[in-house]
């Protein structure tokens, strides 16, 4: 290909390229999660008809991509993308641990007393949603047991 028609193509793709990262961009920040609120199955279509991937239990944590009639089409913290029925997903806000432990401060602050310690994979509830971005860099949970404390957002996936 010429040169001249490299440039010619060039600014067209360098304007898409750019407009495209700037519509990621947006997107990421704005990502909703829910659970499940009950035992559901995870489908490769919006249809109990297609084949089904995976059981999950109540309370996993699910990041939303699209919503459609009867079913929402959602990513896990491994980054599987499969279809699950609408009314098994429900409001609550549940985290998963994802690093190897996750101290649980009593105090939004590095030194303060550590309530519990999560293991990897460990469900928590997100006490309060608007905690992370008044605080940023940590989130208000409690634990099934009951324990309340913070944890680090990094160490956390669904938020």
């Amino acid at each position: 290909m010429a040169p001249r028609a490299l440039r010619t193509l060039a600014a067209p793709l360098a304007l898409w390229a750019t407009l495209w990262a700037a519509q990621w961009a947006s997107m990421a920040g704005a990502a909703e999660f829910r659970s499940t609120s009950e035992a559901a199955v995870l489908y490769d279509a919006p249809s109990i008809r297609s084949k089904a991937l995976y059981a999950l239990s109540r309370d996993y944590p699910l990041e939303v991509i699209v919503n459609v009639e009867g079913w929402v089409k959602v990513r896990d913290a491994g980054g599987t993308v499969a279809w699950i029925e609408k009314k098994s997903v429900g409001d609550k806000r549940m985290l998963t641990v994802r690093s190897t432990t996750a101290d649980v401060l009593a105090q939004p602050e590095a030194s303060s007393a550590v309530v519990f310690k999560a293991e990897q994979n460990v469900l928590l509830e997100l006490v309060d949603p608007s905690y992370p971005t008044t605080t940023p860099g940590w989130a208000k949970v409690r634990h099934r047991d009951g324990q309340t404390g913070f944890v680090k957002i990094a160490q956390v996936w669904g938020l």
